[in-house]
């Protein structure tokens, strides 16, 4: 059976497929064994797979002389998502070699987007097969040399699968995600870090949602993040969070808890000017909400003197267009605060 496949000769994407599916399974099923000559028959297979993957993703890609033919990728993307081979490719990842590996990474994050008669073939198979992300959020930061390209897959399926956003949120992976951020190498981190972000901006309704049923517990880690002692987790988590309170429902969250309050005073102290400046925006914010809650305001009315000193000295280093503006509201709005009775 495995002789035919390794004849040479023009083939279309979907028999590329339909060979690279078979070598794939071949390889799953662990037929190889010990021996000189089984040991070159298994180099040639991992060849031929690995020169099939850079022959799929030449066509989903192009190269610098020429473009993708858009009939060439639907046929290729048609095929693929038969016979699950989406799963198959996952699978035996950690056998493929580094350049191979990085090919099938980005073959199948090209694909997740690739449409056949204007239908997202991609977001039906996923919606099938969710189980898929267990296996790419457990598998991929158990090995260091998966990590990355588990992370970039998985990225692909939740910027372009709905579904897939609400699995990871409603399966409690987002805890396990804080803790891969939390891990000593730096790369593993910041992985995971973007990770949490196309999870946290991409589907705003299913944010908004996951937010509201899981807002105490979120909320406590993520001040975490913004209190970490090292200043380039402080300045991600700001960054993501001025995104994130860019959707109303959880910006209204967000401003109604004086835990989050006292966090966000904290940064207005930090040493570096940039973490204050980005502060300084979030804590607007609890001082525009016209329905502040009342230990809030007595947060707020409790520090107004040090506060009204606070901005009073706050200076930019560079002109930034409208923040004196938004620095003399912010003042005015402290000024007009009233004593709770």
């Amino acid at each position: 059976m495995m002789k035919g496949l390794f004849k040479s000769r023009s083939k279309t994407p979907s028999e590329i497929v339909c060979i690279t599916r078979e070598l794939l399974r071949f390889i799953d099923s662990g037929s190889f064994v010990s021996g000189e000559a089984l040991a070159k028959r298994e180099e040639k297979i991992m060849k031929e797979v690995a020169n099939n993957l850079h022959e799929l993703k030449h066509v989903l890609y192009g190269d610098s002389e020429s473009l993708p033919v858009s009939q060439a990728c639907a046929e290729l993307t048609e095929e693929f998502f038969k016979e699950n081979t989406m799963r198959l490719l996952i699978s035996c990842l950690p056998k493929l070699k580094l350049e191979a590996r990085n090919d099938a990474t980005e073959v199948v994050t090209s694909l997740q987007r690739q449409c056949v008669c204007s239908r997202l073939v991609a977001s039906d198979y996923m919606e099938m097969n969710k189980d898929l992300i267990d296996l790419l959020m457990i598998q991929g930061y158990k090995d260091r040399d998966l990590a990355l390209h588990y992370d970039s897959i998985l990225r692909a399926c939740i910027h372009r699968h709905q579904v897939i956003t609400r699995y990871v949120f409603e399966s409690g992976y987002m805890v396990k995600l804080f803790d891969y951020i939390k891990l000593p190498n730096f790369d593993f981190a910041s992985d995971a870090w973007e990770t949490f972000m196309e999870l946290m901006t991409r589907h705003k309704s299913t944010v908004a949602e996951f937010l509201s049923k899981n807002y105490e517990w979120f909320f406590a880690e993520y001040n975490k993040l913004l209190e970490s002692p090292t200043f380039i987790w402080r300045r991600k988590a700001l960054g993501l969070f001025g995104n994130m309170l860019t959707n109303s429902e959880v910006m209204k969250l967000y401003v109604n808890s004086k835990d989050n309050l006292m966090t966000v005073m904290k940064l207005l102290r930090d040493t570096r000017k940039k973490i204050q400046i980005e502060a300084f925006y979030v804590f607007r914010l609890f001082v525009a909400n016209e329905r502040k809650p009342t230990d809030i305001m007595y947060i707020l009315i409790a520090n107004k003197s040090k506060l009204l000193q606070f901005f009073e000295d706050f200076k930019m280093d560079e002109e930034e267009e409208h923040f004196e503006e938004d620095k003399a509201e912010v003042v005015e709005e402290i000024k007009a605060l009233k004593r709770v009775h």
